[in-house]
């Protein structure tokens, strides 16, 4: 087997998150994403029919992000992890949000791992 690392790193979005008034307008969300994938041996090609192509993970943040309101940076974590686990290849994702304009001095984020379930 062969393990990459694959990273969609500070994508910015403008999204509906947020519980409170002030947040009912989009806002800029940073949102990062690790995936740990496996192939079933070392690259033997340079071509794209080989490994996973992560256009997939950045057009399913943005459709998420032009379609869903989400209250919780929490969900939204979750729902993208969900979206990379999809592909069947992804072992590990690390989905992580920024809300970049809340303080004037500080981003607030979440961060989470989540892992393929392992069958025995």
């Amino acid at each position: 087997m062969a393990e990459f690392t694959t990273l969609l790193d500070r994508l910015a979005v403008m999204i509906r998150l947020g519980i409170y008034a002030h947040e009912a307008e989009p806002q800029r969300v940073i949102v990062s994403v690790e995936m740990t994938v496996d192939y079933p041996a070392p690259l033997g090609e340079d071509a794209i029919d080989q490994v996973l192509d992560y256009d997939f993970v950045r057009t399913g943040i943005l459709t998420l992000a032009a379609q869903r309101r989400f209250a919780l940076q929490e969900t939204l974590c979750e729902t993208i992890a969900a979206l990379c686990l999809d592909d069947a290849r992804v072992m590990r994702v690390r989905v992580r949000t920024m809300k970049t304009d809340i303080y004037p001095d500080a981003g607030i984020g979440c961060e989470i791992v989540r892992e393929r379930a392992k069958f025995s």
